[in-house]
C-alpha cells in the first residue's frame, strides 16, 4: 500500500497543470507535488497514476515515490486564491501526492536516455494507452541525469466509459498504440523486440499488486462493478487482456 500522511501547508499552484496540482508540505518533512481528488478529471485519474506508476517501476522505470496525502478542511482557509480555495475545499479526504524532486528539469531532448529506456517508457505507454507524453507535454523529467516518467493521469482512458457501460476486455486489448508522436519515438529504436522480456515482468500476481495500490476510497463502483473489489478484478482483467494481445497494440509493427 501507498504510505499515508497528512499535509501540513500549501505552498504554491503548479498553474501550468490542466488540474491545478500544487505544491504541499507534508507531515513526513517531504514537499509534495499534490494531485486533487476534487479536480475536474475525478479520482479515476488519480487511480491511473497509482496504477501505471507500479507498473513502471516493475520494468525499472524511475518514478517519483507516490503516497496517500490527507488534507484538513482547514488549510483551505488560508488560501488567497478563491479559485485555489475552491478545489481544497472540494478535496478534503485522501489526494495524491507526488514526491517534488528539486532541481529537475522538464524533458527537451538535450539529454536522451538511453534506447533500452526510451523502449521500455514506450512500451508501457503503448501498454496502457497513454497518449500524453509527446514533445507538446512530455511528461518526463530529468533528475541528477535520470530520466523520470511523470504524469499519468490520461493513460487506462478506459475507465472513463464504465459509468455507463460494462469493461469490455476484448476491446481495450485490440486497441492498436500510435507511437509516432511519442517523445521519445527517435530514441527507443525497436520497442516491439522487448515485449517478452518486459511483459515477462508483469505476471498477473505482480499486475493485481500494482492494482491493489490504488486506495478503496478512490474506487467507484458502477451498475455493472457492485463494489471495490469487482473494479480492482476489471483493472486485472483489462491490463491482462491487453497484454496477452500484443499484436494489436505493439509500435514497430508488433510482432512478427
Amino acid at each position: 500500500m501507498l504510505p499515508r500522511i497528512s499535509a501540513t501547508r500549501y505552498v504554491t499552484p503548479l498553474k501550468e497543470g490542466g488540474s491545478l496540482p500544487g505544491i504541499v508540505e507534508a507531515s513526513d518533512e517531504g514537499t509534495y507535488v499534490l494531485k486533487f481528488r476534487g479536480a475536474g478529471q475525478g479520482l479515476k485519474v488519480l487511480v491511473a497514476e497509482v496504477i501505471v506508476a507500479r507498473l513502471a517501476r516493475l520494468i525499472d522505470v524511475a518514478v517519483p515515490d507516490l503516497a496517500v496525502v490527507d488534507l484538513d478542511q482547514r488549510i483551505a482557509k488560508y488560501e488567497a486564491d478563491e479559485e485555489v480555495q475552491d478545489l481544497l475545499t472540494a478535496s478534503v479526504g485522501a489526494n495524491l501526492g507526488v514526491d517534488f524532486l528539486p532541481g529537475a528539469f522538464g524533458y527537451d531532448g538535450s539529454q536522451p536516455p538511453p534506447a533500452d529506456l526510451a523502449e521500455r517508457i514506450v512500451w508501457l505507454d503503448a501498454l496502457t494507452a497513454n497518449v500524453d507524453r509527446t514533445w507538446s507535454n512530455p511528461n518526463l523529467l530529468v533528475w541528477h541525469r535520470r530520466t523520470y516518467a511523470i504524469d499519468h493521469g490520461a493513460a487506462l482512458y478506459f475507465h472513463h466509459s464504465w459509468p455507463s457501460r460494462a469493461p469490455d476486455p476484448d476491446r481495450f486489448a485490440a486497441q492498436p498504440f500510435d507511437a509516432s508522436r511519442h517523445v521519445l519515438a527517435d530514441v527507443a529504436t525497436d520497442v516491439a523486440a522487448r515485449h517478452a522480456d518486459l511483459s515477462a515482468s508483469l505476471t498477473p500476481a505482480a499486475v493485481e499488486q500494482a492494482v491493489g495500490a490504488v486506495p478503496d476510497g478512490w474506487l467507484e463502483p458502477t451498475p455493472w462493478l457492485a463494489d471495490v473489489t469487482a473494479v480492482r478484478a476489471a483493472y486485472v482483467t483489462m491490463l491482462s487482456a491487453r497484454l496477452q494481445n500484443p499484436r494489436a497494440w505493439l509500435p514497430d509493427g508488433g510482432l512478427p
